[in-house]
């Protein structure tokens, strides 16, 4: 495997596509499609970009090849303490995140990086997403991003038609159009990954997603900033859900979710029939079906809350925070199957729950974006190692929840007259 090494001297970084900065900080093209640019496998080294950083760190590109996977990329950001794989090729999700031997990240039975030229969203009643589904956080969305089935719309000549959504619609399944790394040459000296993924259409949606990751050298905690805009010049809805997925590691018998809960409401009746217990889970079960969970939480004076998946002893744990003002309510993805079959949980901020769209709409929950308008939203991850660490991040979900009342529907959500 070739590496080219942008860390020689400026005149190398400018002939390698290197983008001007309007301050100090150091900025890399990466990809960019209006003017033809791909740089398929470079290094970017801590030691020359930010001498004065006592933690060294390093960026690089690999372009994959072979199978399904081939032409699929990937961007390694490594900050000295943890390490996250990102994946151009399919919308900016996240493969994998390592800190140590603590892994955020599933055994699927896809192992492959599929690229999304091998994928047919239409495949299995609309199923086909799941061809290429192995990352630790895939965004869902943005036309739509639930269950498939019909929904309705009007077309090219004005009339309502219908239409049939796939799973979780398009978005992973969509190169980045533009990549850019930035990183600031002074304390606290934060590295980005910026991208840019295009939804867009003719007699369609013109939906454009811009995404950052952040995250400092010697961290273990890391956020995933993203801005939804409307392109178009009329109003149009949009739908994003982060699907985080969280395997062995972390996921096993009597691991459980600490969740500040002001509602939870089982998917259908399989689930319903485990409600009372929805935040512990089983280890590898043959045979098992997934249950899924809508919850509601209760929000701090600033309407942030935090999630915690956290292992069996409480040692170990992955926290997510975020703004119910951005992104209201939480899927939590139950599918403690056998390893072979995949398994794992998702933890899934959303704008919405992953019902079908005409449900979600018919309940009010598909935003919509005016012309030219955008919707930003943001999630703050962090690794936990330690009993301490744990207990601490439980304490401060205890402090949101403040002795409010949990309810716990026994039935699901009536969605059909």
């Amino acid at each position: 495997m070739r590496l080219f090494c942008f860390c020689i001297s400026v005149g190398v970084l400018a002939a390698c596509a290197l983008t001007r900065a309007d301050d100090d900080a150091f900025r890399l093209r990466v990809t960019d499609t209006k003017s033809n640019l791909n740089l398929p496998e470079f290094l970017v080294k801590g030691s020359t970009v930010t001498p004065d950083c006592p933690c060294e760190w390093s960026i690089r590109k690999i372009t994959l090849r072979g199978g399904k996977q081939a032409g699929s990329e990937l961007i390694i950001v490594d900050n000295g303490k943890t390490t996250i794989t990102l994946i151009p090729t399919r919308g900016m999700g996240l493969l994998s995140v390592v800190a140590g031997d603590l892994t955020l990240g599933w055994e699927s039975p896809v192992k492959e990086i599929v690229h999304p030229k091998f994928i047919n969203l239409q495949t299995r009643g609309g199923l086909g997403w799941l061809e290429g589904f192995n990352e630790w956080m895939c965004r869902c969305g943005l036309e739509n991003n639930g269950q498939a089935g019909e929904d309705k719309f009007i077309n090219n000549v004005g009339d309502e038609a219908t239409m049939q959504l796939t799973l979780h619609g398009k978005i992973a399944n969509i190169p980045a159009s533009r990549v850019e790394i930035v990183v600031d040459r002074k304390s606290p000296y934060t590295i980005r990954v910026h991208g840019r993924v295009d939804e867009k259409m003719f007699y369609g949606p013109k939906l454009e997603l811009l995404t950052e990751l952040a995250t400092q050298p010697d961290a273990s905690t890391f956020r995933i900033s993203d801005v939804v805009t409307n392109k178009g010049a009329q109003p149009q809805e949009f739908e994003m859900l982060y699907h985080a997925n969280y395997g062995r590691g972390l996921l096993e018998a009597g691991a459980t979710l600490v969740v500040p809960a002001k509602q939870v409401t089982p998917f259908n009746a399989n689930a319903a029939r485990d409600v009372d217990t929805f935040d512990t889970y089983r280890g590898p079960t043959l045979g098992y079906i997934e249950q899924v969970y809508a919850l509601r939480l209760y929000g701090d004076k600033q309407d942030r809350t935090t999630v915690l998946l956290q292992n069996k002893k409480q040692d170990r744990g992955v926290s997510m925070s975020w703004s119910l003002k951005q992104l209201p309510y939480l899927t939590q993805w139950k599918n403690t199957a056998a390893v072979q079959d995949g398994y794992v949980t998702g933890l899934e901020p959303g704008t919405n729950f992953p019902y079908n769209r005409s449900v979600e709409r018919k309940f009010g929950r598909v935003p919509k974006l005016a012309a030219g308008a955008s919707y930003a939203m943001a999630v703050d991850f962090g690794l936990h190692v330690g009993e301490g660490a744990v207990k601490s991040v439980q304490a401060r979900i205890k402090a949101i929840q403040s002795g409010r009342k949990t309810t716990v529907d026994q039935e699901p959500q009536k969605t059909e007259d």
